[in-house]
């Protein structure tokens, strides 16, 4: 079985070496890694109509080439008509090679194509070297057309990375390709 390399998983092997010099790590395994990628959809929308979670999860399984998985609420809350148990939105886990693909369409497709785009916030790090962004619309990415959806939905995309601190894990990602804010 042949394995696929990606380019940007390529990047990543000629990163390492400048990881080592930048932070000083005494072995080239304390490296820190991209573990995962977890895409999060809210629809809330789905508690009216359940057509609009089966449209939600097409489109989010056409993003990620991996089926979503629906989440619930955990508990009820009378303001927003939810129930314990509703439906309320869609996340896929994404790791090994397709989260390889996933991070390279993002960087260099789907980026790129968002409305007035000037980079993406070097602030949104939680202190423990994860990064999380939003994006407004499911249309950057390329395998949605304009014509098959019926809404346009936001998602929350967090990258999970083995770095200790987010300084580490921002200066991966710079090295990714990740177009950082100046």
């Amino acid at each position: 079985m042949e394995t696929v390399t990606l380019p940007i998983k390529e990047r990543y092997r000629q990163v390492t070496g400048q990881l080592v010099e930048r932070h000083g790590y005494g072995n080239p395994m304390a490296v820190p890694r991209v573990e995962k990628i977890v895409i999060n959809m809210g629809v809330g929308e789905a508690r009216e109509d359940s057509k609009v979670l089966e449209r939600a999860s097409k489109e989010l399984s056409q993003i990620a080439l991996q089926r979503p998985v629906v989440t619930r609420a955990k508990k009820s809350v009378s303001n927003f008509k939810v129930r314990a148990g509703m439906p309320i939105g869609l996340k896929v886990t994404l790791r090994g090679v397709r989260m390889w693909a996933f991070l390279d369409k993002l960087i260099n497709v789907a980026l790129p194509r968002v409305r007035d785009f000037r980079g993406v916030s070097a602030n949104s790090f939680d202190g423990r070297g994860n990064y999380s962004l939003g994006l407004r619309e499911q249309l950057v990415f390329p395998e949605i057309s304009y014509d098959q959806i019926d809404a346009t939905r936001g998602m929350d995309i967090t990258i999970v990375t083995t770095a200790d601190s987010d300084e580490e894990a921002k200066s991966l990602l710079e090295l990714l390709g990740m177009p950082f804010r100046r």
